[in-house]
């Protein structure tokens, strides 16, 4: 039962941060369920919420260890050079309104 309850918040977590959340690149803005990163977001997030540690400066840390292959693959960027500062904002708030309701 933990596990589906697990899976089921995943899931809405990646749904959430998906619709929200996204990269800008030259003013484009890709949300990160169209550039195939929210299930990797939340699945790295998951471990804030459940420990309880949801903050500023983990959140990024964790965008930080978050690598998005660019060009091809010849190069690649940490997740938090690509999110505006905004949208790191607004995935720390969306992290929180998700760990209240745990």
């Amino acid at each position: 039962m933990a596990n589906t309850n697990t899976t089921e918040l995943l899931e809405a977590l990646a749904a959430e941060i998906g619709e929200n959340i996204y990269i800008d690149i030259a003013k484009w803005h890709l949300y990160l369920s169209n550039a195939k990163l929210h299930t990797v977001v939340a699945e790295k997030m998951y471990p804030l919420l459940t420990s309880k540690s949801v903050s500023e400066d983990r959140v990024t840390q964790v965008l930080q260890s978050i690598s998005v292959k660019i060009g091809g693959g010849r190069r690649e960027l940490p997740l938090a050079d690509l999110l505006p500062l905004q949208c790191q904002v607004n995935l720390v708030d969306i992290l929180e309104k998700f760990q209240y309701n745990m």
